[in-house]
């Protein structure tokens, strides 16, 4: 990691600070007006947001670079630390006619009593101010034996007494304690917080040990020692051990570009400090803590080995409803995102309603999502594909319209069946990320609260417009993401409905799907819901393909045949419809009654 790294929000801030007019087009932000050569030609000048490079499509204009360009050209600010490595802002006080110290008995004799002896005290030039020998003298020399910065600490400071600990020449350029005593061919570097610590190292016989000028929350020395870090490979962090947490290890771990290592918790030995390990456990213990550092451990991976084993056979499902399917797919398992598209008015949203209905029948509790009808009409349907054929009336009205409704006789139990287990979304509406956001917060809740474990949301992206440089498709893009997450984190299945891209000759493929392969890409499965390319003998009404199946790896791009009943609105792969779900023999009583002759075994 440099010191610079792009983020899109620069150049947004850019735009900003120059006040310029803007539009942001797929990858790029275009300036109406080009910042260097002002021509009346527009949105010629533009940024890329993934790299930060930028250019003038002018012939006669021409300018190019990136953000570090548009920094220094602009006086444009990216930060304190970048500011100060390319722009040079800031002149630091020189310290050339300042003597090289020599160490001082007073500076000897305190060392010594902090277990540091006298050869490690004049090798690193500690010495106290002439007008105060209880002040230690910290000189810092660069690379080139240059001194930049020095630093005081009050040996016999008293809290409420004394004003500081410690502080810093003023206005001296900020770098490392040690760098000069300090060879890239001898090995890593050891980086402690401070200067009693760095030089007990240097007391354990570790010549490459440096300290911060001002703490373990201070990077100011960043800019003028980064070059230098360069010529290390491994940088060893032995930061003060506090709270479970080693200081400038986190810091160091983002900014260092070769290997990070840490000392091992356990090798502070219950000491805060390399100082206090020295004291109490000698220069080997320093030492073996030094030799035994290991690696830091990236929090976004880890090495393969540790990774649990699991049978995927053995991870929580449910049927689909469909053996031909499950036998395919293996089921839909928790964790999973399903992404069910067909061209529109094919039945993708009954399919998935049955989805639904057949995971509640298996004890999962299931939260919808209709974008595309009122609820009462979704209650209608899912009604109509609960009950089955043999439940359901059939009307004609005066104009001839054939009708369907759930017999009345058994409205109420089927509502029993499926209540506390089906939940539905209020508002239909979802057209901005504000919609978005509160879609999103009520499947969480609905997961936690109502412990549903089945969310099929139909369909968000009817809005979606067809044109992959629109600012809403990558918004709806990053929204599948975030359903993505919300499966693998809070261990769920979520059927996404998502319309195909417009049709082409070719085969149908994960490409052809609303969004790309962006969205195809974050799905665990991916089904087509849709008319078979040949009517067979079967004359099926529908096929399902499976175009995509990570967990297990099969597909199937021949399809499974479906057909259709209109009445119950259900989906059968044998042509049977009247399958029961449980409900049917369900016992219409809701609590038993005494006789009113029976006693009552309380008074």
């Amino acid at each position: 990691m440099g010191i610079y790294e792009f983020k899109q929000e620069d150049a947004f801030m850019f735009a900003s600070d120059i006040g310029a007019r803007t539009k942001r087009v797929g990858d790029e932000l275009q300036f109406k007006t080009c910042p260097y050569c002002n021509s009346p030609e527009t949105y010629k000048f533009a940024i890329n947001l993934r790299t930060g490079a930028f250019n003038c499509k002018r012939s006669t204009c021409g300018a190019k670079g990136n953000m570090i360009t548009l920094a220094r050209d602009f006086n444009f600010s990216l930060g304190r630390e970048v500011d100060e490595y390319f722009n040079s802002v800031r002149r630091y006080k020189s310290l050339r006619n300042y003597p090289v110290p020599k160490s001082k008995p007073e500076a000897v004799a305190y060392m010594e009593s902090r277990g540091i002896g006298k050869d490690v005290t004049d090798q690193y030039n500690i010495t106290t101010r002439k007008d105060d020998d209880r002040v230690l003298v910290f000189p810092f020399f660069d690379e080139k034996n240059q001194m930049q910065f020095i630093k005081y600490r009050k040996t016999d400071f008293v809290k409420g007494r004394d004003r500081n600990k410690e502080w810093c020449e003023e206005n001296c350029k900020p770098i490392l304690f040690g760098m000069n005593h300090c060879d890239p061919e001898a090995g890593p570097l050891v980086m402690t917080e401070g200067q009693i610590d760095s030089l007990s190292c240097a007391e354990a016989g570790i010549r490459n040990a440096v300290s911060v000028p001002t703490g373990a929350k201070g990077f100011t020395w960043v800019p003028y020692c980064w070059d230098w870090l360069g010529t290390f490979n491994t940088l060893i962090v032995f930061g003060d051990h506090e709270n479970g947490k080693i200081t400038l290890l986190e810091e160091m771990r983002l900014r260092f570009h070769g290997t990070v290592k840490h000392v091992r918790p356990e090798d502070y030995r219950g000491c805060k400090d390399a100082n206090e390990l020295l004291q109490e456990y000698g220069p080997e213990a320093v030492r073996q803590a030094v030799d035994q550092a290991v690696v830091v451990e990236d929090p976004l991976s880890k090495d393969l080995s540790e990774v649990a084993r699991k049978d995927v056979m053995k991870m929580e499902h449910f049927s689909t409803g469909f053996g031909k399917l499950d036998k395919l797919i293996g089921g839909f398992f928790l964790g999973s995102l399903v992404l069910l598209t067909g061209e529109r008015g094919h039945g993708k949203s009954t399919l998935a309603s049955q989805f639904g209905i057949y995971a509640i029948k298996q004890g999962y509790g299931t939260f919808f999502y209709s974008g595309e009808m009122p609820d009462f009409q979704f209650r209608d349907w899912f009604d109509r594909q609960v009950a089955g054929n043999r439940y359901i009336n059939k009307t004609e009205s005066n104009l001839g319209f054939v009708g369907y409704s759930v017999n009345g006789m058994y409205q109420d139990r089927i509502a029993a069946w499926y209540r506390g287990k089906a939940r539905i979304y209020e508002d239909g509406d979802i057209d901005d990320d504000a919609g978005r956001n509160a879609l999103l917060e009520t499947m969480e809740t609905n997961i936690k609260q109502y412990g549903m474990q089945v969310l099929i949301v139909d369909n968000l992206m009817t809005a979606m417009e067809d044109d992959m440089s629109s600012d809403l498709y990558r918004q709806q893009t990053a929204f599948v993401a975030k359903l993505a997450k919300m499966a693998r984190t809070m261990n769920v299945v979520i059927i996404l409905v998502v319309h195909p891209r417009k049709a082409s000759a070719k085969e149908f493929g994960n490409d052809d799907v609303m969004g790309s392969s962006n969205i195809t890409n974050l799905a665990h499965v991916v089904l087509r819901y849709t008319e078979p390319k040949e009517q067979s003998a079967q004359n099926e009404d529908r096929v399902l393909q499976t175009l995509k199946s990570r967990l297990i790896g099969r597909i199937d791009r021949d399809g499974i045949p479906l057909w259709y009943q209109e009445s119950s609105k259900r989906i059968s792969e044998s042509q049977m419809f009247d399958f029961e779900l449980g409900w049917e023999n369900a016992d219409d009583r809701s609590f038993a009654t005494v006789e009113d002759d029976e006693d009552i075994p309380f008074d």
